[in-house]
């Protein structure tokens, strides 16, 4: 059988959808529509940093639970989700042989690179640093414009290492 020639079009296309997989489309529109009334536009009281605290917390663990979903196509062709565990995929169908779906220790190493991509989105929130980090002196504001490069230039050469195989909820299988 011949391996079908990619153009680099079909690359790029592919290396872009791999991208927006890497962060849940609907975890982050949470965020960006929450945190700004969870930190009070980042004049922030207790109250606001636990409440902002808790929505950062559940939207890393979103990210990170997103990376051991999958999906696949039954016989009849009806789209399946499940949740990637140690024996394949569950819940699954009885009619199909999800143990191809076993965790991977890349579905770790994605889980664990998504939550640090998620991370470095809070911390260029403008919201999310006035709130937690009020006193940021000019040293420090050249962290928060270093740190995103620096996280997509590893997590890209992480995600090449361990290339992402999951379609995830919400992601068709192909």
């Amino acid at each position: 059988m011949a391996k079908p020639n990619y153009t680099l079009k079909d690359k790029t296309l592919n290396g872009l959808g791999n991208l927006i997989r890497l962060l849940p489309t609907g975890t982050v529109f949470i965020y960006q529509f929450l945190n700004p009334i969870l930190t009070n536009n980042g004049h922030c009281t207790i109250i606001n940093k636990y409440l902002s605290g808790i929505l950062i917390a559940l939207c890393g663990l979103s990210c990170g639970f997103s990376c051991f979903t999958d999906s696949y196509t039954d016989n009849e062709g009806t789209t399946h989700y499940g949740i990637a565990t140690m024996k394949g995929l569950w819940p699954t169908s009885k009619s199909m042989d999800t143990s191809s779906y076993k965790i991977s220790v890349g579905d770790f190493v994605h889980a664990f690179f998504t939550i640090v991509v998620f991370g470095v989105v809070t911390i260029l929130d403008r919201n999310t640093v006035d709130c937690f980090f009020p006193a940021f002196e000019s040293t420090e504001k050249m962290l928060i414009m270093v740190l995103p490069p620096v996280v997509g230039a590893i997590s890209s050469v992480v995600f090449m290492v361990f290339p992402n195989k999951r379609h995830g909820i919400g992601y068709p299988s192909n």
